[in-house]
Order: C-alpha cells, then structure tokens, then sequence
C-alpha cells in the first residue's frame, strides 16, 4: 500500500550500508524490512495486551491456530487512511493545506499507476517523522481516537467489516496490517473489535517519538515478515490463515498464506489473483463482487470445528472516498 505518513513505536534503528557488501548477505533494504516486521510484531502484541488489560473480552478465541490479515488502504477503509488522518490534523492547524494537497497528489498518483514512487515514499517519510519528532506517543494515539470518530468511521467498506465479523465469529485472530503508523492502525482495529494491527513502528523514548524509524515503512515484504514474526509468537499456522488486499505491492503477504483474497484490487493483483486462482471480491460497485477459484474464505472455522458465518449477500453501497 501507498506509505505517506510513517511514525509508530518503540525499538533503535539497524546499523546497516558499506560498499563492500557480501552478496550473500542480505541487502540494506531486506534488513530494514526485516527489523520493520520484527518491530511491528513486537508493538502490536504490547498494544493488544494494554488493550486486553483495559478491556476484559468476552472468551478467547476458539480456532487457536487460523487468523486473518487485512490491508487497511482501500481494503478495509475507502481511500488512504493517512489522508483521512491528514485532513484531521490540517482541521487542528497542525498541518498547512499545502502539505494535505502534497500526501493527497502522491496517493492520487500511486492509485493511477499502482506502484510506489520511491522519491514521494521518501518525502513523505521525511515530512512524517519531521511532523512527529519530539511529539508524545500519547499525543498521537489521541488524535487518531479523535480522527476515527470524526472521518474514518464513515469510510469503511461494509463487505469488508463483514469478511473480518466472520473470521472473529468463526473464533480465529484479525488483524490489520499497514504502512500507517501503528498507533492509528491500532485505533481502527480496537474501533472495529478486532484482534490488532501490525502498523509501522517509529523509535520512541521516554515517550516521546525521536524522529527516526525502527526499520523501515511497513509495506511490501515487511508486511510478509511482520505477519511471519506474528504467527511464529501466536502458534499461527499460516497455511490456515488468510490475507485480504487491494494492491498488488502486498503479493508477499498475500502469497505466504494459505487463503489470498484480493479486494478492489488494482489491475496487476486482479490479473495475479486470476492467474492463481485466488478469491475476487469488488465492493466498489454495486455489482455483486466477483469471484474466482474456491471460495474458501466464505466457510472459514470448519477445518477448526467452529461453525462457519454465513454473510448476507446484498449490494453495497459504499461512501466516497
């Protein structure tokens, strides 16, 4: 997914680069891919047990060894969430209207050619870790309650609130997994009564953000190795689990599992979820989502002996973004 705006949470940044680099090392960007995933494992689960501690559930889940993964950007949520958050910071005067046009002409130009410039990706993690150097954590998990509640609420895709509402029925983990910082990710899983999010994690101390990144933005393989780390810690076993996106930047996610569901996709991951048989399903028009190879997603708990959630099939009728 498109990566704007990249602050998160807790961890030191790799010592990584030199000319001479062993070719039979990893490269500098695999390592910071790596320590991205690792990372946003690691703040997720703190994250999920505060909450658990805050927040006394109901049973724990029944189907201990299938979760599902869903992509936020225009997966979960109409549109980039990073827009949605930067229209609510641009309301409060912390941002200038010239800085929301910038995050809005790069999102514009990545849903038009469906791939990531790496001149915007680096501008923009420049203006974000500016923006939230010095800045408390708590500061920013506020202002994504806030934001939440005010935009983002509005924006999310109702057949995919539905596909998570089975898994969570069927007893299994959801969790959402995207380039935004993991903080605001974090607010739209609990909004949402899911399990968590795996998000991009920036470096804090005693608090306050220090302006550096633990890795790198979470996009790409890093989403690949963050759920890798997470099902390692939760017992996971990925060929029961499912992952849902729009982009085809997410193809190592979705490829490292056993069910793959494409969601609005753009046209290349369209075309790969075609060539492999995965599931289509399309609720930006009010045709009844396509879909394609064995819908296994839509009976998800019998393998686990939980009883499967039927989901009424009816037109969506989705918000602008």
């Amino acid at each position: 997914m498109p990566a704007g705006f990249v602050p998160g949470r807790f961890g030191a940044r790799p010592l990584v680069g030199g000319r001479n680099r062993n070719p039979f090392r990893p490269s500098d960007a695999e390592v910071r891919a790596n320590l991205a995933g690792e990372a946003s494992a690691d703040a997720a689960l703190a994250l999920h047990e505060a909450d658990e501690v805050a927040v006394e559930r109901e049973a724990p889940p029944r189907d201990l060894t299938a979760a599902a993964f869903f992509d936020v950007d225009n997966t979960m949520v109409q549109g980039a969430s990073i827009i949605h958050f930067a229209r609510g910071l641009a309301a409060r005067k912390y941002l200038k209207t010239s800085d929301l046009v910038d995050f809005a002409w790069k999102q514009v130009k990545f849903r038009v050619s469906g791939k990531e410039n790496s001149d915007d990706v680096a501008s923009g993690r420049e203006k974000a870790l500016a923006f939230i150097a010095g800045r408390s954590t708590a500061e920013l998990a506020q202002l994504g309650e806030e934001i939440y509640d005010e935009i983002i609420v509005d924006k999310i895709w109702p057949g995919t609130r539905a596909l998570a509402q089975m898994h969570l029925d069927a007893g299994q983990q959801v969790w959402l997994v995207t380039a935004t910082p993991v903080e605001l990710a974090q607010v739209i899983a609990k909004r949402l009564g899911l399990t968590g999010a795996l998000g991009t994690v920036a470096e804090s101390e005693d608090g306050k953000f220090t302006g550096r990144l633990v890795g790198d933005i979470l996009h790409g393989a890093g989403k690949a190795h963050a759920v890798r780390s997470l099902a390692i810690r939760e017992g996971l076993n990925l060929k029961r689990c499912t992952a849902y996106s729009d982009s085809y930047n997410d193809a190592p996610m979705l490829s490292l599992v056993g069910t793959s569901v494409a969601i609005n996709p753009d046209s290349d991951l369209r075309e790969l979820a075609k060539n492999r048989g995965w599931e289509i399903r399309d609720f930006r028009t009010a045709r009844k989502a396509a879909k394609i190879g064995v819908p296994t997603a839509l009976a998800l708990g019998a393998a686990g002996g939980a009883v499967a959630a039927v989901l009424t099939r009816r037109r969506e009728h989705p918000l602008a973004s």
